[in-house]
């Protein structure tokens, strides 16, 4: 025991007289070998590694910049060429659109023209069947009325006029009297107006 004591008074009074704060060479002599391995091994191996990441993670970052870029490029000259196709679609439209007015209208003109047309060969059917009426009533009337006014005379004179050549000549005789006179009428009748 005394052996132990003695070394333990040893070691105490050695201990002593250093301090205990401060490192020990041998202490800071393994330190700096040991961090010499770990920097090199840093150095090594794992600073490529890291160095390699960092570059393919810059590079895919520029890539997908330059990429967005691009697409944004293309999506702009898209954009540009879709507002071009509307801008002339628009311009086609209405370009259709005037022609569909014009058509129209000259669809109407043209059935307005058709109508008119129509209208005027219709009056003109209307007047030539009218004045054929006319005709008509005026032989019918004639010969009624010649056929009266030899009879009329007749009784009148006495005398029968069976004579169908003189009972023609009295009754275009009479007709054309009847026509003058009321010619005659018609002419004072419009000096009178003026």
């Amino acid at each position: 025991m005394s052996l132990i004591l003695l070394a333990a008074d040893a070691t105490g009074t050695a201990a002593e007289s250093e301090n205990p704060l401060a490192p020990k060479l041998v202490e800071i002599i393994l330190a700096l070998v040991v961090f010499g391995l770990l920097y090199f091994a840093f150095k090594k191996w794992l600073s490529p590694n890291f160095e390699r990441t960092f570059v393919a993670r810059t590079q895919a970052i520029e890539g997908g910049l330059k990429a967005a870029e691009t697409k944004q490029a293309e999506a702009d000259a898209r954009l540009a060429e879709l507002e071009e196709r509307l801008g002339q679609a628009k311009h086609e439209a209405a370009r259709i659109r005037e022609e569909a007015r014009e058509q129209g209208a000259q669809i109407v003109a043209e059935m307005r023209a058709q109508a008119q047309n129509e209208s005027a060969r219709i009056v003109e059917h209307g007047k030539s069947q009218i004045e054929a009426e006319r005709q008509q009533a005026v032989t019918s009337l004639r010969a009624e009325v010649g056929s009266l006014a030899t009879s009329l005379a007749g009784r009148i004179v006495g005398e029968a006029l069976e004579d169908d050549a003189r009972s023609n000549r009295v009754i275009d005789r009479f007709l054309a009297d009847l026509e003058t006179m009321e010619s005659a009428k018609t002419a004072a009748g419009h000096d009178e107006v003026v």
